[in-house]
């Protein structure tokens, strides 16, 4: 007798696929032996990544779009969803709060509710440590009270509660994932983070390095911290990938809905990072020193213990020289300095 084929792996839909971080964890499915399907409007992601580098069937549209949705769930057989598409800026969600929730929470209810009807019920959620406001201990842990700060925090906190009530409704499992400073670049140099505007603190160090801009800010030296500037908790995108990978495979195998933190539980200030990137760099980068910014935290770092205890996660690269080198070395490449 002829053995039996061998079971066909299952799909993911990755909304926000070709984005910073959805990228990431798309190789990582890949690499896993899972097949992929994309949805990006491309509003923030990159189509000549996902063609030059994922190779993945990539559907332009939105999460807002029912019928598209729908269409997609009749199309391909999908086991499970990895949700990214997010908008993230949390200066500008203060500004413009409407398109927050109608993307963040209006987008996300929409794909709940079409996979609910298509009987998909594995869901892998991209949150934020930012739902825990100003830090009331640390290192914070998933039990922290929740207070967001910010409309975008917020949108993120409405859709961990959303999730809650559709496992308890309709049987949908999540694993809801709330990371801290998202950093790095794929070791090979081919994935990376290229926002436009870009506001986080590590590529805008390296810009100045390469002098794309004339210097780095820093706003606040006078925090109750070794150098007097704000400590972050930075986890490279690589181990966010392999994480929700982990969360995936949780799910498949009969995991209940949870939450776990993604961080490395080591604190690097502001003037660290910025000494780290001249010595990766070999490069001059200019420093000026401001007023603290509103809402910005003395320290925020996090436990992510519940996550290696229950999915075996564990950082491949918690130093701070190597995500800044990675992401040095996709810079370069991707701006041809």
């Amino acid at each position: 007798m002829s053995p039996e084929p061998p079971s066909p792996q299952p799909t993911v839909l990755v909304t926000g696929g070709a984005g910073y971080i959805g990228s990431h964890a798309v190789l990582a499915l890949k690499q896993s032996g899972y097949n992929v399907v994309i949805l990006d409007n491309l509003v923030y992601g990159h189509r000549d990544i996902v063609e030059n580098v994922l190779d993945v069937p990539l559907i332009v549209g939105d999460t807002t779009d029912r019928a598209l949705l729908d269409r997609i769930f009749a199309e391909h057989e999908i086991s499970a969803v990895m949700h990214f598409a997010a908008y993230i800026a949390v200066g500008e969600s203060v500004t413009d709060p409407g398109k927050y929730y109608q993307n963040n929470v209006h987008g996300t209810l929409t794909l709940l509710e079409a996979m609910v009807a298509a009987n998909v019920k594995r869901f892998v959620f991209s949150s934020t440590c930012a739902i825990y406001g100003i830090p009331q201990e640390i290192p914070i842990t998933e039990d922290h009270p929740k207070a967001p700060i910010s409309p975008y925090a917020s949108s993120k906190w409405m859709v961990e509660q959303i999730l809650q009530d559709f496992d308890t409704a309709y049987g949908l499992k999540s694993s809801i994932f709330r990371y801290f400073n998202a950093s790095g670049a794929h070791p090979d140099g081919g994935l990376g983070e290229d926002h436009s505007p870009e506001t986080h603190l590590l590529p805008l160090i390296l810009f100045a390095a390469m002098g794309r801009r004339e210097n780095i800010a820093i706003f606040g030296t006078d925090y109750d911290t070794p150098d007097g500037t704000c400590i972050r908790d930075y986890v490279h995108v690589c181990d966010l990938a392999s994480a929700h990978v982990l969360g995936l495979q949780y799910l498949l195998d009969g995991g209940e809905t949870d939450v776990f933190n993604l961080g490395n539980g080591n604190g690097f200030s502001v003037r660290d990072a910025i000494e780290v990137a001249r010595q990766v760099t070999g490069r001059k980068i200019n420093v000026v020193e401001h007023e603290r910014r509103p809402g910005d935290s003395t320290v925020l770092l996090g436990s992510a213990e519940k996550a290696k205890k229950r999915l075996g996660w564990q950082p491949q690269y918690p130093e701070l020289s190597d995500i800044i080198a990675h992401a040095w070395q996709w810079h370069q490449r991707r701006h041809g300095m």
